[in-house]
């Protein structure tokens, strides 16, 4: 059996891979512009995406497709690039007649207080969440259409470690592994959900080698004990052992910021959802898989201070 990862580049890609290399037989196939193995048994093919020849020859003879490209956090690149990788992705796994597990986050959804369920009606807020709520309607049509099996895994922000990329990752968790103040976004009273990246991988791999979950969308696995953003930094500073303390970024700072910053720029857009409670909901996956084991809040960050001392005492 033949399992291909596309876009093996990314934080999420490297843990799938070590989760199938070492849960699955049969061949592994990483596909980037630059793929580097993460198993000694991987197989490499070099493809762009945004190229449909390259895209078709990647995937020729796979069994099972998990597309997890990602795109750097750019407007007008994800409008550009990202419907077209995944147009061609999906064609290319009809071709081969294989599996396709879409990994997914949470752009398209209502920036508000409403529980998210798998069956939450989109409603996106700007150009990158209209991209997404895009990607995801092609996904739906594709397993609509019943050619291949199709399923979508979806993901609430991450947190995580290594080169795990995410908001609360570069406003907290960065900055007091640097001895810095953490910054928190909007309001530090709101409950978030957040997934542990492993987990988030874990939980891919978990689906797309069970033949019963496709042909349906699926929130991946996350903690459910919903700590305040307070809450969250109180739990990362005893790891980290640091006072505590932090700063709120209100909207208009942060708003104001986009105006001389591209990074702050890109996050404008998803700021209403940092003013209210973002509550995701995976009572589904859990269902289904009784036995997996979620990484909790404080586990994860005690994770992540351990990797940070290891490199210390490596430097």
């Amino acid at each position: 059996m033949t399992q291909t990862i596309l876009g093996a580049g990314g934080q999420i890609a490297v843990e799938l891979a070590r989760e199938l290399g070492r849960t699955r037989t049969g061949e592994l196939r990483l596909v980037s512009r630059n793929p580097r193995a993460v198993n000694d048994t991987d197989t490499l093919a070099r493809a762009d995406l945004t190229d449909a020849e390259q895209t078709r020859a990647a995937i020729a003879g796979s069994d099972s497709v998990y597309f997890t490209a990602g795109l750097p956090p750019k407007t007008e690149l994800w409008e550009a690039q990202f419907p077209a990788m995944l147009g061609n992705a999906l064609d290319a796994a009809r071709a081969a007649g294989s599996r396709f597990a879409y990994f997914d986050n949470t752009y398209m959804y209502p920036q508000d207080d409403r529980v998210q369920t798998e069956g939450t009606a989109f409603a996106p807020f700007g150009r990158k969440g209209r991209v997404r709520a895009e990607m995801a309607n092609m996904v739906l049509a594709e397993m609509e259409r019943g050619d291949i099996p199709v399923l979508i895994a979806r993901a609430p922000e991450f947190y995580g470690p290594g080169r795990t990329q995410g908001f609360t990752n570069s406003l907290v968790i960065d900055r007091m592994k640097a001895g810095k103040r953490p910054l928190v976004p909007v309001r530090a009273d709101r409950r978030r959900s957040l997934i542990w990246t492993p987990d988030a991988s874990r939980g891919l791999a978990a689906l797309g080698n069970a033949p019963d979950a496709y042909g349906q969308t699926w929130h991946l696995p996350v903690d459910d004990s919903l700590p305040t953003y307070r809450q969250f930094v109180d739990m990362a500073a005893a790891e980290f052992g640091t006072d505590g303390k932090y700063t709120v970024l209100p909207e208009w700072a942060l708003s104001a910021a986009g105006i001389v910053s591209p990074e702050a720029r890109e996050i404008r857009e998803l700021l209403p959802r940092y003013a209210s409670d973002n509550v995701f909901d995976a009572t589904k996956f859990r269902a289904r898989f009784p036995d997996f084991r979620v990484t909790t809040y404080r586990e994860g960050l005690g994770i992540i201070r351990n990797e940070t001392e290891r490199s210390a005492r490596d430097d």
